[in-house]
């Protein structure tokens, strides 16, 4: 799984982080997409790494001003049920 942050400016409210959230979800197969604008971050969960500079065209289309962008592989979590499956 890629964990990937965007700095993003711009965001000040909830409508403005599900702006970007469907933007990115339309543009790229996600895991899971969330942002922030308190944090002024969206993070993105997916299977793939994903071009940087489509993301950074996908948010900038949206109004929003783009800074740093990292990404890093993250263990995917087990829920319960994986859980106890791999102890029966």
């Amino acid at each position: 799984m890629i964990k990937t942050t965007v700095k993003v400016s711009g965001m000040a409210c909830t409508m403005c982080e599900a702006h970007i959230n469907e933007a990115i979800r339309g543009a790229f197969s996600v895991k899971k997409v969330k942002s922030n604008h308190s944090k002024g971050e969206t993070i993105i969960l997916s299977e793939e790494p994903l071009d940087e500079a489509a993301i950074r065209r996908t948010i900038e289309a949206t109004g929003y001003t783009i800074g740093e962008i990292t990404s890093q592989h993250v263990e995917k979590k087990v829920g319960i049920v994986d859980f106890i499956r791999r102890k029966l």
